[in-house]
């Protein structure tokens, strides 16, 4: 029990996500946040360290043949399912969520004021994901394909232009922390996506989806920094570091 204490807490939704919900539950941050132990997370959050492992470990004795597997996937294989499912959802809900933040601003922004704040953090959410999320494409995930196609040709990996992967794997995990804050700073500003009182329909369906939003976020951001990022920075020192 002792090491399951010491164990990172983003290796743990790694190896089975249910356990993400036990983190979720207590506003723990298992993706950008996921190099933490158990142990940390606790005494950070003041909660009884035993208690929380011992809700990990319901979770994990629950039959789970619905969960997927991804650590068990190929590289190649789950750089496509981030890009078509999370990347595709990302530029499909911008635009329908920008237009909802502008409409709760003209009409109830004089009485809640926060909604700019929001509105504006927003956009420049979606403005630097649009981004990073071009850098994936055009960068990471091509470079993660070449190296599976190398181990299944058992050829040599030819030296990328940017050096080892490591580089554009820190900055991409430095913008995934970047967007991380940001959400939070939403989180809080909308009190946990809760509308207020007064809110109308568009009040609550925005606030929706703004949380819809961000778990997809944490979704996508666990699959990179815990699953994806450290089996290719593991892969390219069994092809040989092209420094």
């Amino acid at each position: 029990m002792e090491n399951t204490l010491k164990t990172n807490i983003g290796e743990i939704v790694a190896e089975d996500y249910r356990t993400a919900q036990v983190f979720k539950a207590h506003n723990i941050d298992f993706c950008c946040r996921g190099n933490r132990s158990i142990q940390e997370v606790a005494e950070k959050n003041k909660l009884d360290a035993d208690k929380l492992f011992k809700e990990i470990e319901e979770v994990l004795n629950q039959t789970h043949a619905d969960t997927i597997d991804f650590k068990s996937w190929p590289l190649d294989l789950l750089a496509d399912y981030i890009e078509k499912k999370h990347h595709r959802y990302v530029e499909k809900q911008i635009p329908v969520l920008k237009q909802f933040l502008t409409k709760l601003c003209q009409v109830h922004g004089e009485r809640h004021p926060e909604l700019f704040e929001i509105s504006d953090h927003f956009t420049k959410s979606a403005d630097e994901l649009t981004k990073h999320m071009k850098k994936e494409e055009l960068v990471v995930f091509p470079a993660i394909r070449k190296m599976v196609k190398a181990t299944q040709n058992a050829s040599v990996l030819d030296n990328f232009h940017f050096g080892t992967i490591q580089n554009p794997i820190q900055v991409m995990m430095q913008e995934h922390d970047n967007e991380g804050e940001r959400f939070r700073q939403i989180d809080a500003l909308s009190n946990n996506y809760t509308p207020p009182a007064d809110g109308c329909t568009t009040y609550k369906v925005a606030f929706s989806l703004l949380k819809d939003f961000e778990n997809d976020l944490h979704n996508h951001i666990h699959l990179e920094n815990n699953i994806l990022f450290p089996k290719a920075e593991e892969l390219e020192k069994q092809l040989g570091d092209p420094r």
